[in-house]
């Protein structure tokens, strides 16, 4: 075999070598992003969930509505129509919000704004142009379905008559989950006071929560509708069934 042929068998051996290591690279640089993309939908919105759970516990504190009377409250008891808080400064935590249906150790704040940096990357935040936590019309918030938390990640999974607290300085109101609706990023009838009715008055109390749809996409808007159900004081102490949660023991 003459010194030309040696190199040609050489040349010939390199290239599956050099086209290994690319290909290596490639499936390297895969994993990387795999795990990337783990850490950030799945194991940091864990983390940053826990975060958040633990300043809505602290705020439900600050709120003051969350100790339980002296005096038991009777089951039923009517308390008239709710007191509404005043409307916010902008980006300021005013309630929380706690879905059972979402985990028994659910709850998150409720900020005033829906400032994509400053506010939803630290719970719900609250359509200024849209009423308070038990007036007469909508009362309409947005959270992140993924990242930042995912406070709304199992909106979809909400059924009829499930039960969505607000908690406020006042106190407490209740609402129940109604219906769901699809709407486009421009849908912004869903926030009118009876929601894609322009110009119409509400005779009803609602809430409205918004999230992008489908997960990981913002193609689109998904809607939760509720419908108002009770509310109490925050002298009668919170609601029985997010009553341990609410004081942190859960």
């Amino acid at each position: 075999m003459t010194i030309r042929d040696r190199s040609a068998v050489r040349v010939r051996h390199s290239r599956p070598d050099v086209l290994g290591v690319i290909g290596e690279l490639l499936v390297t640089a895969g994993v990387f992003v795999f795990l990337f993309l783990g850490w950030q939908l799945w194991l940091n919105d864990l983390i940053v969930g826990g975060e958040q759970r633990e300043e809505a516990i602290a705020l439900s504190r600050e709120l003051g509505s969350s100790a339980i009377p002296a005096t038991p409250v009777a089951p039923g008891t009517d308390f008239g129509d709710p007191v509404i808080s005043p409307v916010a400064a902008d980006t300021a935590l005013f309630a929380n919000i706690y879905v059972p249906r979402f985990g028994a150790d659910y709850v998150r704040t409720i900020a005033e704004g829906v400032h994509a940096s400053r506010v939803l990357t630290t719970g719900a935040g609250h359509y200024p142009e849209t009423q308070m936590p038990g007036e007469v019309g909508n009362f309409a918030i947005a959270a992140h379905r993924t990242t930042w938390g995912a406070p709304f990640n199992k909106i979809g999974e909400l059924q009829v008559g499930d039960k969505i607290y607000v908690q406020t300085a006042e106190g407490w109101y209740t609402y129940l989950f109604r219906s769901l609706e699809y709407v486009p990023p421009t849908g912004v009838g869903v926030l009118e006071p009876v929601p894609q009715q322009v110009g119409v008055a509400s005779t009803d109390r609602l809430i409205t929560l918004t999230s992008c749809n489908p997960l990981l996409s913002a193609a689109e808007r998904i809607i939760a509708y509720g419908l108002f159900d009770s509310w109490r004081p925050r002298s009668a102490g919170p609601p029985a069934e997010i009553a341990a949660l609410a004081q942190g023991e859960v």
